[in-house]
């Protein structure tokens, strides 16, 4: 008897062992946060806000738990410190899974080894995000052949970087109707001085839309630190300090300067540029299409009565699709968990219910969609929208007019695509002259672009410096990789 009752508690704890063991194993693998997890760190620019916060925490965590398996930190640095940060973390081989960057510095990027190639993760985990963001879209962070980021932002993009986004109640205020040329600009800087003196002009020198306006012929920037530019027409590599029309616009923004109208900080804090247009205190910044449906809530924040505008300088002159965005997505040569970045990303494309969630939050909590309009119920920001912005996903807000989604949506059908679209310069033989024209840029030319210094006097020296640190050079080796690009197109 003792030993049938001794055989039924040893098969009742043995069930129970098997039970226990088979409840874990089935945690682990459907990622249900109870088995371990694995880590992924994002490096993310700008400040955490307290939704944010308590998203990432509590509902975000359950999800990537869920869904894949992953325990999700979100290191953020602020705007003014992230490039200088991210070089030093990196070049440190900090555990940083995935991060964003400059698609225009891509060939440096790759050289420094802060991006490996990510073909075979995508063949591998990133089946679901190549539905809806097109291979000619990826090709666009290209190098040899290989893919080395996920450009951000698939939507329209021709003259990216050339437009003005504007306070437009402030422009109607003073009695304007819309803005074409920088004599435009500089009238509406005059009056709203003199009829909102608490307004702190403009938030930003806008020399790329000022370039558009100048420029014989139309212009993309083809190197670091804005160096050198592809002749849309011509098809060569010019030194864009050099050319005719930075000299306009450098002369442009000196007077500017002289009538009071510009401030130091636009140069010595140019990375603040956005932070100063949403404090609801500035006139106008450089401006990407639908920039005035990121950003509006923002400025309404601290400035209610705001309506925004963007603008296109010199609007018959022709637009180029000569970018994929900008921006870019890039995994760390160093990453400790490369395979989990990818999948992320794949996440966040893989629907639409699971882009919403992470550039919005809880739908009911934090948005909510009427009549296929999105309406943000807290002021507080997710994951960057224009980060991960996909047309077949977007949605916008209930104030926006459908007369400016309409044209949003069909801004590239009259676009022409630049033979430059695809080009990455590679600066691996001229890494001592970049570094070399890097620091006139920043010590002598940063504030003729935005003309704090007199330009007669100090752009000769400027260029004599340029071209000591090796211009000439430079912009040869971008021509012979140019000339090597366009032969294979």
């Amino acid at each position: 008897m003792k030993t049938k009752k001794r055989l039924t508690i040893a098969l009742i704890l043995l069930l129970l062992t098997v039970s226990i063991l088979a409840g874990c194993g089935k945690s682990g693998e459907e990622g249900s946060g109870k088995g371990d997890l694995q880590t992924l760190t994002i490096l993310y620019p700008g400040e955490e806000n307290d939704r944010f916060r308590e998203f990432l925490d509590n509902e975000f965590a359950e999800k990537m738990a869920a869904d894949l398996g992953l325990k999700v930190n979100v290191t953020f640095v602020p705007w003014s410190q992230y490039w200088e940060q991210k070089d030093i973390v990196l070049a440190a081989s900090e555990p940083i899974d995935l991060y964003w960057d400059g698609l225009p510095d891509l060939a440096a990027i790759v050289n420094k080894k802060q991006a490996m190639p990510l073909d075979d993760l995508i063949q591998q985990y990133g089946q679901d995000m190549l539905k809806v963001l097109p291979m000619e879209h990826l090709n666009g962070a290209m190098i040899d052949g290989k893919i080395y980021g996920i450009p951000s932002s698939y939507a329209p993009s021709s003259a990216m970087y050339q437009l003005v986004n504007v306070r437009q109640d402030i422009l109607e205020a003073v009695g304007m109707t819309d803005l074409n040329t920088p004599d435009d600009l500089k009238e509406f800087a005059v009056k709203a001085a003199e009829k909102f003196p608490e307004m702190k002009g403009p938030a930003d020198v806008i020399f790329k839309p000022l370039t558009r306006y100048f420029a014989d012929e139309q212009y993309s920037w083809i190197a670091v630190e804005d160096l050198v530019v592809f002749g849309e027409e011509s098809k060569k590599a010019y030194s864009y300090y050099e050319t005719k029309a930075f000299q306009e616009v450098a002369k442009f923004n000196r007077s500017m300067y002289k009538d009071k109208l510009y401030t130091e900080d636009l140069t010595i804090k140019y990375n603040e540029r956005d932070t100063r247009m949403q404090t609801g205190l500035y006139l106008w910044v450089e401006g990407s299409l639908g920039k005035e449906m990121e950003t509006i809530e923002s400025v309404r924040a601290n400035a209610p009565q705001a309506k925004l505008q963007t603008y296109l300088l010199a609007e018959d002159k022709p637009r180029y699709v000569n970018s994929t965005g900008g921006e870019v997505l890039g995994i760390p040569m160093t990453a400790p968990n490369p395979e989990g970045a990818m999948k992320f990303i794949n996440w966040i494309y893989k629907s639409q219910e699971n882009y919403l969630f992470a550039l919005y939050g809880v739908e009911g909590k934090d948005y909510e969609i009427v009549d296929g309009r999105i309406k943000k119920l807290v002021p507080d920001e997710f994951f960057y929208e224009w980060m991960f912005r996909n047309q077949n996903y977007q949605l916008f807000a209930p104030d926006v007019d459908q007369e400016a989604i309409d044209k949003y949506k069909s801004w590239d059908e009259k676009a022409i695509i630049s033979d430059s679209l695809g080009f990455r310069f590679n600066n691996e033989n001229v890494k001592d002259v970049e570094n070399a024209l890097k620091q006139v840029v920043g010590q002598e030319i940063a504030a003729l672009r935005s003309g704090f210094v007199d330009f007669d006097t100090e752009y000769p020296k400027a260029i004599k410096k340029l071209k000591a640190a090796g211009i000439d050079k430079y912009v040869a080796e971008v021509q012979r990789q140019l000339d090597e690009f366009l032969a294979k197109k």
